[in-house]
């Protein structure tokens, strides 16, 4: 993940209202929050191909109402987005402040983890579990402090080949780090249950099995690796996501609703 863009573009959609079930449910915004998977890099139009875009399209099609705001930032690692850095944290703010109101859910897309499990390269690399989920929880926090009512969902980060080696290094050992991050972000939904949620699961065996069809071949110094989506896996990832992000959605305004009618849940 050695492209060092960012996507920040604020796209705006229009549709019909979200429904879950018989009752309809307000409008939503949702900010992704990633790394290059997120922002689309090695495809030909990353704005218009990576996944937060068909995520949106996905839930358009499902009758959703949706602005949102890409802020996935090629090699990034939990670290580079801590508050306390002021490197990435200042763009999600700006995103987030342009799609936030009292009346309609914010949602926090979060995926990161890939360059925190580097051997050496990416900021901070290698993070610790233990790390990892205090970076997160610190993101965290800040955000829900700034926008009361927000909710955040955090997704599995998916797998890459074990001889991914670009201007990074990770390998077999920054794999098997990757994978020791899951129980962390679970441990994060259990202790905060009201408003962190469980992302995706499912995407990173998906990949794992159809890495050759799914992934782009990139030459690397320990031969040819599979880390980031081509086009086709894009759109499979976006549906993971989307999937998961509609059923979560459904039981946050269900259960909003049950706490205070008319009023989102803090």
């Amino acid at each position: 993940m050695n492209l060092l863009k960012t996507a920040a573009l604020l796209v705006i959609a229009t549709g019909a209202s979200f429904t879950a079930g018989a009752q309809k449910a307000p409008a939503y915004n949702i900010v992704f929050i990633g790394n290059s998977i997120t922002y689309g890099a090695t495809l030909p139009t990353p704005a218009l191909q990576c996944p937060p875009f068909h995520v949106v399209k996905l839930l358009r099609e499902k009758g959703c109402t949706i602005r949102y705001a890409n802020c996935g930032h090629s090699g990034s690692t939990t670290v580079d987005f801590l508050p306390s850095m002021q490197k990435l944290f200042p763009k999600v703010l700006q995103a987030a402040d342009t799609l936030y109101n009292k009346t309609t859910g914010l949602v926090f897309s979060i995926t990161l983890g890939t360059n925190d499990s580097a051997i050496e390269g990416p900021t901070g690399a290698p993070v610790s579990p233990a790390q990892y989920r205090e970076n997160l929880q610190q993101i965290i926090d800040s955000l829900h402090r700034r926008y009361p009512g927000s909710i955040f969902v955090l997704h599995r980060p998916t797998w890459y080949s074990p001889n991914t080696y670009n201007g990074a290094r990770y390998l077999a050992e920054g794999l098997q780090r990757l994978q020791s991050y899951t129980p962390e972000l679970d441990s994060l939904v259990r202790t905060h249950s009201r408003y962190i949620f469980k992302g995706d699961r499912n995407a990173y065996a998906f990949f794992e099995q159809h890495a050759t069809r799914y992934l782009t071949p990139e030459q690397g110094h320990a031969g040819v690796f599979y880390l980031h989506p081509n086009p086709e896996g894009a759109e499979k990832l976006a549906k993971f996501w989307a999937d998961n992000l509609q059923a979560v959605m459904a039981v946050w305004y269900r259960n909003s609703a049950r706490r205070s009618p008319g009023r989102l849940a803090d």
